[in-house]
């Protein structure tokens, strides 16, 4: 079985290629296989290359590059057979799917003008320029439904008991399984209880009971440390992801605002979208 048929081709349909003399004269336009009149492109191989499963990835290029042109043959051929139009299912699919590449493409070119070099340095600038080394801490917790556990794990804390223990044993947060270690934070990152119980520990302290919209901590201040300023390579990521976000959202919003929308849907049992059923009538 060749691997074309493992990709979930069908049948062997026979083509002629249509390859340039050298192979450096090809480009994205260039003609490949002509299959009842619909040309197959190197455009159209390099999209098929990019959506091919992992596994396959690490062919060689020349068996990779023959068995997904084969696979673009058989389905021309086989697109060739089929009358009428395209089933409502189908059609739908299409719809969406050229939607969702059209918008993409939309934030995409948004996305691309707005982190130039010239972005990412001003982004820089406005945070950094005058910023301070701040205080970093590193800290763990214990988090529990009601202060009444909050106290009894404290006392035990008080008799010796290790508080990493206690939190894989007791701790109903996400950090329970790795001790409650929460890793090194700065100001502005916790909950402001929390970080204000963090902030008034020395370090080995352990707090009492501190809550928040999450439960009850106990908090073990591990460590502090002051974070020097970081250089613009070190910060370049986070900002072009901040960037990023940031203009995605004010795209969506300013586009989404901007377009005439009439919205038909209340009254709409919502369950509906369950019933595959629909598309067939």
């Amino acid at each position: 079985m060749n691997a074309v048929t493992k990709m979930g081709a069908v049948g062997a349909v026979a083509l002629a290629l249509a390859l340039p003399a050298q192979a450096d004269e090809a480009d994205a336009d260039t003609v490949l296989a002509v299959v009842d009149g619909t040309e197959i492109t190197l455009g159209h191989v390099i999209i098929a290359r990019e959506n091919v499963p992992e596994e396959f990835q690490q062919m060689p290029d020349e068996a990779l590059f023959e068995a997904i042109l084969e696979q673009l043959v058989q389905q021309t051929a086989l697109a060739g057979t089929v009358d009428g139009a395209l089933s409502r299912r189908d059609r739908l699919a299409i719809e969406n799917d050229q939607r969702s590449r059209r918008a993409n493409a939309a934030l995409t070119e948004a996305v691309e003008a707005a982190t130039v070099e010239e972005a990412l340095r001003a982004a820089y600038e406005e945070r950094y320029a005058d910023a301070e080394p701040e205080r970093e801490f590193n800290a763990a917790h214990i988090l529990l439904e009601t202060e009444e556990e909050a106290r009894a794990l404290r006392a035990e804390l008080e008799e010796g008991a290790d508080f990493a223990e206690l939190a894989r044993e007791h701790s109903t947060g996400p950090t329970g399984p790795g001790g409650g270690d929460l890793g090194w934070f700065g100001a502005g990152m916790m909950v402001p209880d929390f970080e204000e119980a963090v902030m008034a520990l020395e370090t080995g302290d352990i707090s009492d009971p501190v809550q928040t919209d999450f439960g009850w901590h106990l908090i073990l201040l591990a460590d502090t440390r002051i974070a020097d300023v970081p250089e613009f390579e070190e910060a370049r990521d986070e900002l072009e992801a901040e960037l990023q976000r940031e203009t995605l959202e004010a795209r969506i919003n300013e586009v989404t605002q901007a377009a005439d929308v009439e919205m038909r849907g209340d009254g709409i049992d919502p369950s509906l979208m369950r019933d595959s059923s629909l598309l067939d009538q």
